[in-house]
Parts: structure tokens; sequence; C-alpha cells
């Protein structure tokens, strides 16, 4: 039987997508973002779902994407050029992630432990995020020769000082300070953190859909004019680059492995205000 990564079910009106491969930090892999990508659009074409909650099983919300699980199939090593990364990096890092932002139905990320890098991509396309009190958010490629990661939503997110903090130092940004600059909706104790999500989850679900939908698009609209989509696709380029550099110093995509990302993985937040 084949190994699934994505959990799906709709009850009381909430479609929850949960993420299930907490042996590995729900890391990414191409096979668990093409079954979630899957999951979403059943979401939105569900009729019996009219919020969709994303959660994660486990102590972390995402480690992020699996290198291991990128390139190379069968067990083969991945032959990597820049066309290939490209190929994959478009579709299922900075497509996907867009597709989900513009679901017309209301989204909401339950986030606990550590959201890295990868796992942004994951969070941010969502339209409200929960927080855990362990909660912690950070892009820390900087360090693997790369500028952040490929839907490079950190200056809307955060505003632009913050951003370049968290990119330049790559050190991770707990979920008060998360709170504090807009990103997170609301901060909970963790072993509440479900119920709290469901329940913001379910008050949204008694408004009418249509309206939900109007309003979910004047606010991701008027981002757009502004300028999210056209910076979005034109940063992703950007992190080509990177790739591009990476593979002319050594022959991989990136310059080096983070070590940093295992210390975040295996440092507690502090959890300070």
């Amino acid at each position: 039987m084949t190994k699934t990564f994505i959990d799906y079910e709709v009850s009381d009106a909430i479609a929850t997508i949960t993420l299930d491969r907490p042996e590995a930090a729900n890391a990414q892999t191409l096979e668990l973002l093409d079954e979630l990508d899957a999951a979403w659009r059943r979401a939105a074409d569900d009729p019996e779902a009219r919020v969709i909650v994303l959660r994660a099983n486990g102590k972390h919300f995402s480690a992020g994407h699996d290198i291991k699980g990128v390139g190379g199939s069968n067990g083969a090593p991945p032959k990597w050029t820049l066309e290939g990364i490209y190929e994959i990096e478009s579709r299922r890092f900075l497509e996907y992630s867009l597709r989900w932002r513009n679901v017309p139905k209301p989204s909401i990320a339950a986030v606990q432990g550590v959201c890295i890098s990868g796992g942004l991509l994951l969070a941010w396309p969502c339209d409200l995020i929960i927080a855990a009190d362990n909660a912690t958010f950070s892009d820390p490629v900087v360090n693997m020769g790369i500028g952040g990661v490929e839907y490079h939503g950190h200056t809307w997110e955060m505003g632009p000082r913050k951003a370049k903090e968290l990119l330049f130092t790559g050190r991770k940004m707990d979920a008060y300070e998360a709170e504090r600059v807009g990103m997170v909706n609301r901060v909970v104790p963790l072993a509440d953190l479900r119920d709290v999500t469901r329940a913001l989850a379910a008050e949204i679900a008694t408004k009418h859909p249509f309206a939900l939908r109007q309003a979910k698009r004047a606010v991701n609209q008027t981002l757009d004019v502004q300028g999210f989509y056209a910076a979005v696709q034109s940063v992703f380029d950007i992190h080509q680059t990177g790739h591009g550099h990476a593979l002319s110093e050594s022959g991989m995509p990136i310059l080096m492995l983070l070590d940093g990302m295992k210390e975040q993985l295996a440092k507690p937040s502090s959890n300070g205000r």
C-alpha cells in the first residue's frame, strides 16, 4: 500500500487538511506536495466545505523542503540542471502556493513547532494563521547561498526591514513577534491550537459563502494591485540565480547543507515577548 502524507476530512462545513509526516517533521517531498495540492483542489471543489483548515500532525508544522526528496527517482541521484530545478520549483513551490492563496474559500493555518523555509510556502498562502505559543518562523536559506524561498512573501508578511533582518541573519521569529508584525492573527497555548482554530473556522463558516468569497477576493486583489503577484513572480527568478550560482560553484543547487536548520529543530523556542 502506498504511503500517503495528507489526511482530508470534512465535517460541519470545515475541510481539514492535515500534513501527516511527523517522523520527518513534515518535511516536504514532491509526493507530499502533489498530495497536498490535490487536497486543496478537493476542498476548493467540495460543496460541503465553506472553510479550509491546514494543520500538521506531530511536534512541528513543517521543517521545509526535504532536500533528499527532490531530484532523482527510484533512488537514483538527481541530475541537477537549472532547467530541471526551475521546472520543479515553478510548479511545486510557486504555482501550488499561489493557487492555494487564491482558492475562493477562507483558509486558516494552524502552526506549531517550527515553520522553516518551505514551511512558509504552506502557511503564508492561508488567509489566517493561528500559532501555538511554541511556534517559530524562519527562512535561513541565505546560509545555503540562496536569497530566500521561492514564494517570496516576506516583505508583504512582515514589512521590508523585518524581512531583511530575518533573511540576513537566518534567525527564528517566535509566535509573539510574528503576531506583533501582523504575520500571525493569534497566539494560543499549544494544547488549545486545534480547538481554537476549529472554533474560528466554525464562526467563519456561518457567513454566506459568496460574501466570504468576495471579501477574500477584495483583499487579495488589493494586494495584487499593489504589486504582490508581479513581485512574487519576479523574485522567483531572482531565487533561480542563486541556484545557478551554486551550480557553477559546486555542481549542486545549494552551496552547503544548512546545519542551522538542524539546530532550529533541536532548540526549543524561548517564546519571549
